[in-house]
């Protein structure tokens, strides 16, 4: 007996776990991937047709200026109508417990049962759940719609995120350029590399290991930019 608190302090130091609701990981780890992957293709591919070092660089940076806004409307658009439509299905159930106390308690207590609890414990719980209706609100939609109405995710944070991921990947093809590089392989191997540390930051997220989730990445880009600088140097050939 002497050994159980410390055993359950241990247990309760590290058995902690990421945020996976958030509404930041996903839009800033797609943003900086297409970002990277994206403004490189696009750049081997002009590339390719074999046109001058200024357009080269134009192409990029109007490729990071485009891309960035766009990724960061989407995410916007995206995510501000997934709330919408969750507040939306939010107002359905408040009515709903309003309307119909005792049938929502009655479900409530109906879920419970159908995961093992015994019927007459099920009953009370949800009936002391059910007191509180902003507390029956958040089980109801935890339980129904799978979400936590206290912990939606942020259009502005996923757009601003998206934004400046995406920018930043989109940058490290282009920054050769901009500090005197006038042949592509510079900004290819600093792409390249770029793509390898995304990828091996995201594996701290996930349960890939590092050299894995980079060279994943590496490899996906690596192939875009290959077929786009492909197709560049065949129609810059018959154009």
């Amino acid at each position: 007996m002497d050994n159980e608190a410390p055993l359950h302090g241990a247990h309760r130091d590290n058995h902690t776990h990421r945020d996976v609701n958030g509404g930041w990981l996903r839009p800033a780890v797609f943003g900086a991937m297409d970002g990277l992957v994206s403004n490189l293709a696009l750049m081997t591919g002009v590339a390719g047709g074999a046109v001058d070092r200024q357009t080269i660089v134009i192409t990029g940076l109007a490729g990071l200026a485009a891309g960035a806004f766009s990724m960061a409307a989407g995410e916007y658009t995206s995510v501000a109508s997934q709330r919408e439509l969750v507040q939306a299905e939010l107002d359905v159930e408040r009515r709903e417990l309003r309307k119909f106390p005792k049938d929502e308690m009655a479900e409530l207590a109906g879920l419970y049962v159908s995961r093992g609890v015994d019927p007459d414990l099920a009953r009370e719980v949800a009936a002391q759940l059910s007191k509180d209706p902003e507390q029956a609100l958040e089980i109801h939609a935890r339980e129904e719609l799978g979400v936590d109405p206290d912990d939606l995710p942020s259009p502005t944070v996923a757009a601003v995120s998206s934004f400046g991921s995406f920018a930043l990947g989109a940058l490290l093809p282009v920054l050769p350029y901009l500090l005197g590089a006038t042949v592509l392989w510079p900004a290819v191997i600093v792409a390249l590399l770029g793509l390898f540390a995304c990828g091996a930051l995201v594996s701290r997220v996930t349960a890939r290991s590092w050299w894995y989730s980079g060279l994943r990445q590496l490899l996906l880009g690596g192939t875009a930019a290959a077929l786009t600088y492909g197709l560049g140097t065949l129609f810059g050939a018959t154009v």
